[in-house]
């Protein structure tokens, strides 16, 4: 046991002594070393809040019984020395004392001095030195007394040690036991009392047992006795050290005493009035959250009722986020509850009703919105203000949102199943509409749309057709208005979805510590809207007020199901009871989506369904155009677009292609069915249109006398036109056209062309083949392919017609005279003229790849040169064949000029007669020039076999009397007054 301090007090150096030798104070007080401190008996716990930790059990303070040192619960010497324990505990009083026990550092007194190391430094220095003279002493001379004791002890041990051997070592065993059989036995053996020697040697065997066990015990309690002697001054020092330890747990008794009284009445003064208030506090908090928890379940009672409201309205995104914000309260808030086990299944059946209704609805609403008028209402449907609300109710936009929000990806197939049915539905009331107005049509006879519209005449038929192009244009608008409404939709919800995952990115970072549960607490307030009507106003202010009152920053996670749960529907009676009620419905429509609580379609959805909505504009644009083919080919299967007029065929072109342009124009995308419709009547239409013109002008041709024409001034206009650029029919003008005269030739860039009647309707012929590609471009291929095969057939029957002779039968004429040969050259020269300028047309209608079709033209080219070459070779053979026969009989003789020079003359006068008037100038000095050269030949030829050479001799001057005459005629012939005939060439060179 630990000595107190009165048997071990510390060394004191004395007052009065001169060495300063310290001694031991004896009899210290032991109330003047520090003042009574105590520990608690008992750790009690202190409040946490719960209601369970709040009741009326004994009380921590107050004093039951009489408290003696015996009640004493906590040994703390003991505790703390456990040699039970591997280690020393470090968390002791945690356990003991309960979790909000915390070490506290112990404030050092204010009456007690601070001592140091330093304060020990005279004492260690004086101590030292006597302390080393001390130990030296002590080896050098041991002590007296300390010897005898040292001797005395160790023989006395050892004669203790001598004694204690003699008793039996089982005496000494830990597990000594006389209950054990064995052990009994040994200690007393049954020999001793069961001998041979009766019952007087019993006796004697048993007084020599005792006598040994009592020697034994003499030899135990000596040695005790020896053992008490020796520690018999700690013995007594324990003893006093025991009555000293009993006055000052007196004195301890006594301060605990006033301690616990002390401690009483602060507990009655101070501590049962603030427990009372926090346990009341706390069970209003209770009651509270069970009153808000019945507000919920009222709410949720209500759910059923209210979604068929909202259904009443269409409202079906209210719907369905009440039923999905009802069933998370469900699974959070009320989970467990009996009366609301069969909710849940319900409200996932009235959730798959609304699924059905949203697309039953949906296709209702398409079906009205594409058969409607489409003149009269060409806005989107149901886009209408209703008085007394904040914004405009949008049928549309209510659905497409509850679509997606289902994930019903599929809404645009029931919309394009519909504007098919509507597309056939427009051409039916476009043709049924036109039928009326037309008496020849009965329509009880002829019930066939085809065979209706096959019996229009075409004026009638063209209005159908525009009739029905203007409704296609008004029904494209609708689409587009409709899906722009959806795609604005859409983009909304995926411009909430990117800053759902924004504020998802934001949110993710760690809260400020401060105001965190303040904002939450006030958002698990919120949360609680009464369905009395209670706004979130003022909700928000009440959830305030709370907060200042109580000052407990926590809250319930969950309570945000409860707060979109009870706004919706609050939303929701709201609008039963006002039409206001929209706006509140929409804002919390938008909540919804912008929140990002529900199951939304991802945003690779969401751009697959704007992309759909492109491709649906475009699948609508080729709906129309098919619906227009179907009208179109109707028409056509009687072939009566094939023998339109080419105004008609003009006009019909035009309509089409602006229809093509304006659906262009409206669906961003060109459709294709309908320009291969009109392409494939244009080809029909070119054939026929070509067929027409190639027998008209075969009948000119054969018809054709191949004389000389007058050229009306409309075809003067019409060429004048063609040389100011503008390559196409000119407009007819009702009068100042008569009064002027024919022209005997055609003007053309200061040139007169002499021309039969048949190259004047030519003319006209290829200018209405331009015209055609003016207004029809696409056909310009095929109207280049025609024309030029008209020109070749121009060209190839005009050559049979007069180089053949076969004028000679076909018209009767006699012979194909000179005349008639160069005002055939002259007119192809016309056409010649006119190539390279329609060429030039067809280049500017034509792509880029299609500029091989423009060889042909090269061809015709080359085609026209050579027969224009072979006609005027025809008119140099006819003189040749005269030079031949006149020079052949020719004879040197007077008189002179011979009558075979005369002759050449003659007929040299009469071919220029026929061609002076036709030829130009230079063809006719050209062509002249080479019928002097055969006139030369044959001369050469005939002198030479005469043997004429010029010598100077008689028949020398004679044919230089008749090459006079024949150089003089062939000059004296108009625009031949400069033609270098060089005669000399007809002798030969002498060598």
């Amino acid at each position: 046991m630990a000595s107190s301090s009165s048997s071990s007090p510390l060394p004191r150096r004395a007052g009065g002594g001169r060495d300063g030798v310290h001694l031991k104070e004896r009899g210290l007080s032991p109330l003047r070393s520090r003042g009574i401190r105590s520990l608690p008996d008992v750790c009690p716990k202190e409040p946490t809040g719960e209601g369970r930790g709040l009741h009326n059990g004994p009380s921590v303070v107050a004093e039951h019984d009489r408290w003696t040192v015996y009640s004493s619960k906590v040994n703390l010497p003991a505790a703390l020395n456990d040699p039970r324990l591997a280690k020393r505990e470090s968390d002791f009083f945690t356990k003991t004392w309960g979790l909000d026990f915390t070490e506290m550092e112990v404030m050092p007194s204010f009456h007690l001095p601070n001592i140091s190391r330093e304060h020990f430094g005279p004492y260690s220095q004086e101590m030292t030195q006597r302390e080393r003279i001390h130990e030296r002493c002590k080896t050098i001379c041991p002590n007296k007394d300390d010897v005898d004791a040292v001797s005395s002890i160790t023989t006395n041990h050892d004669k203790s040690r001598a004694e204690l051997e003699q008793v039996p070592k089982i005496f000494m065993r830990p597990e000594f036991a006389l209950e054990d059989p064995a052990t009994f036995n040994t200690v007393l053996p049954w020999s001793h009392f069961h001998g041979a020697g009766g019952k007087s040697r019993d006796v004697a065997s048993s007084k020599l047992l005792q006598e040994k066990l009592s020697h034994y015990l003499d030899v135990v309690e000596v040695s005790i006795a020896r053992q008490i002697s020796l520690r018999s001054e700690a013995f007594f020092h324990a003893m006093s050290s025991q009555h000293e330890l009993q006055d000052r747990l007196q004195e301890t008794q006594q301060a605990v005493a006033v301690l616990r009284s002390r401690t009483a009445a602060m507990d009655r003064v101070m501590c049962q009035g603030p427990l009372r208030a926090l346990r009341i506090a706390l069970t209003r908090n209770n009651c509270v959250k069970l009153h808000n928890k019945l507000k919920l379940m009222a709410a949720v009672h209500q759910t059923q009722p209210t979604v068929q409201l909202l259904l009443s309205t269409s409202e079906f995104v209210g719907a369905l986020e009440l039923i999905a914000t009802t069933k998370e309260v469900l699974q959070q808030e009320l989970q467990g509850i009996h009366s609301f086990r069969h909710l849940g299944s319900q409200l996932c059946e009235l959730e798959k009703l609304i699924d059905k209704m949203m697309v039953e609805d949906f296709s209702m609403y398409a079906r009205s919105d594409l058969n409607r008028n489409l003149k009269e209402e060409p806005q989107v449907l149901e886009k209408v203000h209703k008085p007394n609300a904040d914004s405009q109710k949008e049928r549309l936009e209510s659905l497409v949102f509850g679509l997606l929000r289902q994930r019903k990806l599929d809404f645009l197939d029931i919309y394009s199943d519909e504007m098919i049915a509507a597309a056939k539905a427009i051409v039916y009331q476009c043709v049924a509409e036109r039928v009326v107005h037309i008496e020849e049509i009965d329509t009880e006879v002829i019930f066939k749309l085809a065979d209706q519209m096959r019996l229009m005449t075409f004026p009638q038929w063209f209005e159908l057709l525009e009739n029905i192009f203007e409704s296609f244009l008004l029904f494209l608008q609708r689409i587009k208005d409709t899906l722009d409404v959806i795609r604005n939709v859409v983009l909304q919800v995926l411009s909430s979805s990117h800053k759902n995952r924004l504020l998802a990115e934001t949110s993710s970072a760690p809260m400020d510590v401060s105001q965190g549960p303040v904002a939450l607490q006030g958002e698990a307030e919120l949360a609680y809207l009464t369905h009395e009507g209670l706004f979130i106003s003022d909700a928000l202010n009440e959830a305030q007020q709370q907060q200042q009152e109580s000052g407990v920053a926590g809250q319930d996670q969950r309570s945000a199901a409860g707060s979109r749960f009870q706004q919706n529907r609050t939303e929701a009676a709201a609008e039963g009871d006002s039409s206001s009620g929209i706006s509140e419905v929409s804002a919390g429509r938008e909540h919804s989506f912008i929140s990002g609580e529900n199951p939304m379609p991802t945003e690779m959805e969401l751009n697959r369904i704007i992309n759909n909505l492109q491709e649906l504009l475009y699948v609508a644009s080729d709906v129309s155009h098919d619906r227009c083919v179907k009208v179109l080919t109707a028409r056509a299967k009687d072939g009566s677009l094939e023998r339109l007029s080419s105004a008609e065929f003009v006009s019909l072109s035009q309509a089409v292609e602006g229809f093509v342009r304006d659906t262009e124009d409206l669906c961003g995308r060109r459709s294709v069915s309908l320009r291969g419709a009109l392409q494939s009547q244009a080809n029909r239409f070119v054939n026929r249109f070509h067929e027409e013109r190639k027998t008209k002008l075969s009948l000119l041709l054969d018809n054709e006398r191949w004389k000389q024409a007058d050229v009306p001034a409309e075809f003067q206009d019409l060429v004048n036109s063609i040389a100011d650029g503008k390559i196409s029919l000119p407009e007819r003008k009702v009068s100042g056209t008569e009064d002027r005269k024919p022209a005997d030739f055609l003007l053309v860039n200061g040139q007169k062309y002499a021309v039969v009647g048949t190259v004047l309707l030519l003319i006209r012929i290829f200018l209405e083949y331009c015209q055609c590609v003016n207004d029809i471009p696409s056909i310009a291929t095929d109207m280049l392919t025609r024309l030029s095969d008209l020109l070749k057939h121009f060209n190839s029957r005009s050559c049979q017609l007069v180089l053949g002779a076969g004028a000679l039968q076909v018209v009767g004429l006699k012979t194909i005279t000179t005349k008639n040969l160069a005002l055939a050259s002259r007119c192809l020269q016309l056409v010649v003229h006119y190539i390279p300028i329609i060429r030039a047309h067809f280049e500017t209608k034509l792509q880029p790849k299609q500029f091989s079709v423009l060889r042909h033209f090269d061809h015709i080219m080359k085609d026209y040169n050579d027969h224009i070459a072979e006609i005027s070779a025809k008119l140099v053979a006819i003189m040749d064949s005269l030079f031949e026969k006149f020079l052949s009989k020719y004879e040197v003789k007077a008189p002179m000029p011979s009558a075979c020079f005369r002759n050449i003359c003659k007929q040299m006068a009469k071919m220029h007669e026929a061609i002076f008037e036709l030829l130009p100038e230079e063809q006719t000095q050209m062509l002249f020039l080479r019928i002097n050269a055969c006139f030369k030949m044959h001369l050469k030829r005939q002198l030479a076999r005469l043997g004429v050479s010029n010598d100077g001799g008689p028949q020398h001057g004679l044919v230089v009397v008749d090459v006079a005459f024949y150089t003089e005629n062939i000059l004296a012939l108009k625009s031949l007054e400069r033609l270098d005939l060089n005669m000399a060439e007809i002798w030969e060179q002498k060598r």
